[in-house]
């Protein structure tokens, strides 16, 4: 969707009725103040916004309240459903008006609640393409391309469809309609519709989460080769935690509103710092636990969690003997043994005993009572192999660094 031209923009009906309701200018409150010109990015395509928006609904009460940086790249808007992330997209973009704010690319503010500034849908040049793509179904692709280029002779309109067409491997398809093309073809039309108008940020919220993973990786090779030249911000919503590695280079994580955790996609998932990204972040065993004794000397500590029963050494941090923590094993990270191993590098294995197994599509979750229940994810092949079933006597292997202390 390209909302740097309103005319050309097709959306889905709630959100032209947001946009037909999007004032011009806005006098709000002056609490928070217009940033110093210093502030600003030297950088001109980058996008900073600080956002504050309420929301009420018949059954909640929802504040937004966020701010962030994007430079030019990928930036992943992570988070559960409800967190936030559609509402900040469309702040952005101008379909939704802030309370109180401001939302610039480098130096040309598009919003400041401060001043009444509230730039138009049409003139903020921001490129938003939604999982429902409105590609007009009554025409080609090549004329849906060149939908949002009406304000260009019809040569020139032609050349720069065809050549974004050729980028995204569209071009032999641009003559067929949009119900007569592939799911993927779709997909990589939408994008093509937006970027042809050259737009100066791109929200994408999640345009691709119906697509095979094989499908969505070719699509967004070709949408980082484009970004290359093109060098602007794009901030991608998504659940999905192999797109935030697949294509994090920054990732943030919004819940309930707020912005809980930023950085690298490996620092925000892989070493979550609190339960909420852990559990974004599929930490399925996360368990209280209290500080048993140190071991500097060897970068670990020993941590009991549940009642007590269970030791588990860990990494060292910063803690106090006796200090209450959060610990956090994903259950993939957790190996199975049907008989005691013995002579392993890993420190932690913890006897129990199968209590369900539970198929899911290719994987097998396991719950095993070791004094406290943990979910361990084992292969069909390695259920079958191992001959594992409720009742069954086990061992649970689980390394140092396999487990993630938390807040």
């Amino acid at each position: 969707m390209e909302l740097g031209s309103f005319e050309s923009v097709a959306m889905t009906e709630a959100k032209a009725e947001e946009i037909n309701r999007v004032p011009t200018s806005r006098k709000l409150g002056e609490k928070w103040g217009t940033p110093q010109r210093g502030e600003e990015s030297p950088n001109a395509r980058v996008l900073t916004a600080r956002i504050r928006k309420q929301l009420v609904s018949e059954d909640q009460k929802f504040e937004l309240d966020v701010a962030l940086q994007a430079n030019p790249g990928f930036t992943i808007v992570f988070g559960a459903s409800g967190a936030g992330k559609t509402t900040l997209l469309d702040c952005v973009a101008g379909l939704s008006t802030p309370d109180q704010g401001r939302i610039a690319i480098g130096e040309r503010i598009l919003l400041d609640t401060c001043t009444s500034t509230d730039v138009s849908v049409s003139r903020r040049k921001v490129g938003y393409v939604l999982q429902d793509l409105a590609l007009f179904p009554h025409l080609t692709i090549r004329q849906n391309v060149e939908y949002g280029l009406a304000h260009m002779a019809r040569g020139k309109r032609r050349e720069r469809a065809g050549k974004i067409l050729a980028e995204f491997h569209i071009e032999d398809l641009a003559e067929r309609k949009p119900k007569d093309v592939s799911g993927g073809e779709r997909q990589r039309a939408a994008l093509a519709r937006t970027l042809v108008t050259d737009p100066e940020v791109l929200l994408l919220d999640e345009p691709l989460a119906a697509l095979d993973a094989p499908t969505k990786a070719k699509i967004l090779d070709d949408l980082r080769a484009w970004n290359r030249v093109h060098q602007i911000p794009i901030l991608y919503v998504t659940h999905s935690r192999e797109e935030v590695f697949a294509l994090g280079e920054h990732a943030i994580v919004l819940d309930r509103g707020r912005l809980i955790a930023e950085g690298t996609p490996h620092e925000v998932l892989e070493a979550p710092r609190q339960e909420t990204v852990a559990q974004l972040a599929g930490f399925e065993n996360i368990f209280d636990a209290v500080v048993d004794s140190l071991h500097v000397e060897r970068g670990t500590m020993t941590c009991r969690i549940g009642s007590h029963a269970v030791v588990l050494e860990t990494p060292l941090v910063r803690a106090e003997v006796g200090s209450r923590l959060r610990v956090g094993i994903r259950a993939g990270d957790i190996l199975l043994a049907v008989s005691a191993p013995v002579r392993l590098s890993a420190r932690n294995i913890i006897p129990g005993r199968v209590v369900s197994l539970e198929q899911r599509d290719v994987i097998v979750a396991a719950r095993v009572d070791c004094g406290v229940e943990m979910e361990v994810h084992l292969t069909l092949a390695a259920r079958d192999d191992l001959m594992v079933d409720a009742g069954r006597q086990v061992w649970l292997v689980i390394k140092t660094h396999s487990c993630h202390l938390m807040k």
